[in-house]
């Protein structure tokens, strides 16, 4: 039976908005078809071409930091991006984690409505963010119909994201769609910082990094300008991003394969691999979405008339102003943010082991918390091989039996993945990488699951004998 939590939203199951599995299968090129056209709809939602209508078109920039990790787009309908589906998450994750809910992910019942309650949760926390936007005047001072029009696009927009997460998750696509959205999030800020051409923004030219570099060159001016340039693209920014890529591309291959074999066919042998990074790059999601929500709803109670002064609202965030943008001045806002660059980390030191202190500790806290959220502890994969008449060889054919030897390694390798993703994440934003550090580790993850996807989709479309072996 569902816990009593859960069981609330049964009633509310048959009005919220939902994309039905498939009940034929979806061919590889459909799923791809479906994939593409739910990019499509989000890179046009996120455009200059959907921005909100009532807003003023000069509508000041204040939440840069939390643009890529909600893939949001400043001013459009993705305004709010994924940040209401990845914080209702964050909240059920860990209530489910603490046992302060129960919740069997076994059960098809709970799985459901925890589904039912996530959907809810990121409905209601559509409307909670857009009007904490609206309120505290993110975008100037607006008449009440313009608020209420404002409000209704944001949340629409969000029930939008919603369903196209849940398109792919359900079997029409590829993936899920947060993953998507992030990655496609994640290559358009790389490509700016890298190609995009601006009005001069120093003496070394545009804010692309080869534009800059090109301009530098045709001006006689010293290369070596451009290895640090403050909060713009730099030289050591490039080069740190391809080390980040080809690291991170490394740790993902990093494995520990067990020797399994076939109980009904003797002599069957295989492995069954445990990934260094055991629950994939879930943990930064989490992490990054509860520091971002910090720095959000820190400065919407920091921007009020009366929060300034504020004893707890500054305990939580005050800012300061620094070029065009308000940036985290102190309180705890000032040490769950990334410095940003390295000239930062010099000026910071202690601002910078802080934050990277935090940071992985809770990865390790959410990588911790996913094993049995997510169905991934040594209990639940050992019932799996046993289910599947796979044993260990040389251990007896019993679940208790395979779950002591993966209780060796899954919470072993769970915590040391952990350390790892917060390591990568911290320092390569420390180096000024583009697209940021959680950025560049996020779309590295997406785009190997993607590849991993890819490849069994297509060999299951080709040898549909295989489809059991994938679990399809």
């Amino acid at each position: 039976m569902a816990g009593r939590f859960l069981s609330l939203f049964k009633p509310v199951a048959r009005f919220i908005p939902e994309i039905k599995a498939p009940e034929r299968k979806v061919g590889f090129n459909e799923k791809l078809l479906w994939t593409a056209i739910a990019l499509i709809i989000y890179l046009v939602m996120a455009s200059e071409a959907c921005r909100l209508y009532g807003i003023p078109a000069e509508a000041e920039e204040r939440l840069a930091p939390l643009r890529i990790i909600f893939a949001s787009s400043r001013g459009t309908l993705m305004e709010l991006g994924i940040g209401p589906i990845v914080t209702a998450g964050l909240i059920l994750q860990l209530l489910v984690g603490s046992a302060m809910i129960e919740c069997d992910m076994s059960k098809p019942e709970d799985r459901s409505l925890f589904t039912t309650a996530s959907k809810v949760f990121a409905i209601i926390l559509t409307g909670v963010q857009a009007s904490a936007y609206i309120i505290s005047g993110m975008y100037g001072t607006l008449s009440g119909t313009t608020a209420i029009i404002v409000f209704l696009q944001l949340l629409a927009a969000g029930v939008i994201v919603l369903l196209l997460d849940e398109l792919l998750q359900k079997g029409w696509g590829f993936g899920s769609g947060i993953s998507l959205f992030i990655m496609a999030g994640v290559a358009q800020q790389i490509f700016l910082e890298c190609f995009y051409v601006s009005p001069p923004v120093d003496e070394y030219g545009s804010s692309g990094i080869f534009v800059a570099l090109i301009q530098t060159v045709m001006s006689g001016k010293p290369v070596t300008g451009l290895l640090l340039r403050g909060n713009y693209p730099s030289l050591i920014g490039l080069i740190a991003t391809i080390a980040a890529f080809l690291v991170i591309i490394y740790v993902e291959g990093v494995r520990v394969e067990l020797p399994i074999s076939y109980a009904g066919y003797r002599g069957f042998r295989s492995r069954y691999p445990i990934k260094l990074l055991y629950v994939s790059n879930l943990p930064v999601i989490f992490a990054s979405a509860l520091f971002a929500n910090i720095y959000f709803f820190s400065y919407i109670l920091w921007s009020q008339p009366w929060g300034k002064d504020n004893f707890w609202v500054n305990l939580l965030g005050w800012y300061k102003l620094e070029g065009e943008q308000y940036v985290p001045g102190g309180g705890l806002v000032y040490y769950v943010t990334s410095p940003g660059n390295l000239s930062n980390v010099i000026a910071e030191p202690v601002r910078a082991l802080v934050y990277l202190a935090i940071l992985i500790a809770f990865c390790v806290i959410f990588s911790l918390t996913w094993l049995e959220v997510g169905g991934l502890g040594p209990s639940t994969v050992a019932k799996q091989l046993v289910d599947a008449g796979m044993e260990i060889p040389g251990y007896r054919r019993s679940g208790k039996a395979i779950e002591q030897v993966l209780k060796r390694y899954i919470p072993a390798v769970t915590i040391l993945g952990g350390i790892i993703v917060g390591l990568i994440a911290g320092l390569s934003d420390f180096f000024g990488v583009f697209g940021s550090g959680i950025g560049i580790l996020l779309s590295v993850g997406i785009i190997y699951q993607y590849y991993e996807i890819l490849v069994r989709e297509r060999a299951a479309e080709m040898y549909p004998a295989f489809r059991k072996l994938f679990g399809g």
